[in-house]
């Protein structure tokens, strides 16, 4: 044989079918064992990363102090534990709040984070404003946006007292995109 002539193992043979519907089933059947195995695979990792959309953020009542600890007409920060910390999370998952006492057992409880970015605000007694350094954004003592880029108003709190403790309601706070 010369080398321009490929050697051919045999004569075509046509299937017969028997064999065409035996690559068939086994096609078919190899597809479907992928696609279970696909979904094996993905339907655990779609849980978690969507699960935390479909998830009611935790709220907990934290106490702050007795309600002598604070005078009516002025506004203090108190610290607490976020509603959920992460069991690595020490030092970062204790949060404030800036709680004013209104009556003798009214109170209003603001976040400390601006709702611009999410730049910790400071009250200002004298001016009887919440600032915030970063951005320039200015609250009024009802939480009101005054000046600046904040979106809307300073987050607040539920509080209640019980058996002569102040509580808040610890919740996640949203913070504007950029």
């Amino acid at each position: 044989m010369s080398a321009s002539h490929p050697q051919h193992p045999g004569p075509c043979r046509e299937s017969s079918p028997a064999e065409i519907s035996r690559r068939k089933f086994l096609e078919q059947l190899s597809l479907w064992l992928f696609g279970i195995g696909a979904a094996i695979v993905t339907l655990p990792l779609l849980g978690f990363v969507l699960a935390p959309l479909f998830r009611k953020a935790p709220q907990q009542w934290r106490t702050v102090g007795p309600v002598g600890a604070f005078k009516i007409g002025e506004t203090t920060a108190v610290a607490f534990l976020d509603s959920s910390p992460l069991p690595w999370a020490g030092v970062a998952a204790r949060t404030a709040a800036w709680l004013r006492r209104t009556g003798e057992q009214e109170f209003i409880a603001f976040a400390i984070t601006c709702s611009h970015l999410g730049c910790p605000v400071r009250w200002q007694q004298s001016a009887r404003l919440f600032l915030c350094p970063c951005h320039g954004g200015v609250y009024y003592e009802d939480g009101s946006v005054a000046a600046g880029p904040p979106p809307r108003p300073l987050t607040r709190y539920a509080v209640r007292v019980q058996d002569g403790q102040v509580q808040i309601q610890a919740k996640p706070i949203e913070i504007q995109r950029a």
